[in-house]
């Protein structure tokens, strides 16, 4: 009896070592809609629910496109009151004078989905489809580009608006093993291990190419000294509270002291440009967060770290909306 008493407290304890782990992995593990995306140049994720709750109701009313709307109507989809994750992948094109311009992307969006009006909005809509892995993926033209969307799952849905197919094809074959908690592509699997943890927005990679001007960078009108295809890795985490951390990965550590210096005199420059600025209250949490920080450099790698105030997101948004109503 004692025998069979311990048999079975060692398995209990073996079953319970064995979900821990399983919780761990899960834990440190990307997020889903992250692994599912391709092989990319940058990535950048971005989770809404916590944000969502910090705007709430402070965030003032958008107005919509006439296009938009008809879309809101015809699915029953509001993406800024349903999206709740975001996962983007950055795919350098190799002429960025070409049709596809110098990026183009491949997103999983998961949020609340009427799946069926969806599907009736895309099949309406699409000037072609394809049926690859159990899945529907439709064509659509925008701007000059086709954009490829495939549901793949009750509330995930992937799109892509690469020149071919191949995209979206790995995001449909990545999601047959989306229960691995580590797979996803090269880049995740290089990087995400160092993101805070608790992040609710992140990006790796050269996440400077959507952003960049004539091969250049700019920040308040002026030329930040790095390379658009310089890798950082950068989050917005809860550490007490909300902190901006970015790092820039150089070539080698004399790179590295070159460019600390240099952020430190852009730094000091934004300082002093944001101090004309009125008092505003998305100017003054501006302020604030350039007034917290810090530049520091260790070997090859040059760190940014600031803490955001709490109300910058909803400041930052509110100002945004209050320019574009003013031009109505």
């Amino acid at each position: 009896m004692l025998r069979r008493t311990r048999r079975t407290l060692w398995i209990v304890a073996a079953v319970l070592l064995v979900l821990a782990a399983a919780i761990y992995l899960r834990f440190k593990a990307p997020p889903e809609a992250a692994r599912l995306l391709p092989e990319s140049d940058g990535i950048v994720y971005v989770n809404l629910r916590p944000a969502r709750a910090l705007l709430h109701s402070d965030v003032k009313p958008v107005g919509r496109a006439p296009e938009y709307q008809a879309f809101i109507d015809a699915t029953g989809i509001d993406w800024e009151r349903d999206l709740e994750e975001a996962a983007i992948a950055l795919h350098r094109m190799p002429d960025p004078r070409g049709p596809n311009g110098p990026v183009a992307y491949s997103m999983v969006l998961v949020g609340k989905l009427d799946g069926k009006r969806l599907a009736r909005y895309l099949e309406a809509h699409a000037t072609g489809k394809e049926d690859y892995e159990a899945h529907t993926i439709y064509s659509l033209p925008s701007e000059g580009r086709t954009v490829r969307i495939a549901q793949i799952g009750y509330d995930t849905v992937a799109i892509s608006n690469t020149p071919t197919s191949e995209q979206i094809h790995s995001m449909l074959d990545r999601h047959r093993t989306a229960a691995l908690p580590f797979s996803g592509s090269t880049l995740l699997a290089e990087h995400y291990s160092e993101m805070p943890i608790l992040s609710v927005a992140w990006g790796m990679g050269q996440i400077g190419l959507p952003f960049t001007e004539n091969g250049k960078i700019h920040v308040f009108g002026l030329d930040v000294p790095v390379e658009p295809d310089t890798t950082f890795l950068a989050s917005v985490h809860w550490a007490g509270s909300l902190k901006l951390q970015v790092v820039e990965i150089a070539p080698d550590e004399t790179v590295a002291v070159s460019q600390a210096g240099s952020l430190n005199l852009l730094l000091t420059l934004a300082r002093g440009v944001t101090a004309g600025l009125g008092a505003s209250e998305a100017n003054n949490s501006l302020k604030e967060a350039l007034r917290t920080a810090e530049i520091t450099q260790k070997r090859n790698r040059v760190t940014i770290d600031a803490t955001l105030p709490k109300n910058l997101p909803v400041d930052l948004v509110n100002g945004v909306n209050g320019s574009g109503s003013d031009g109505n």
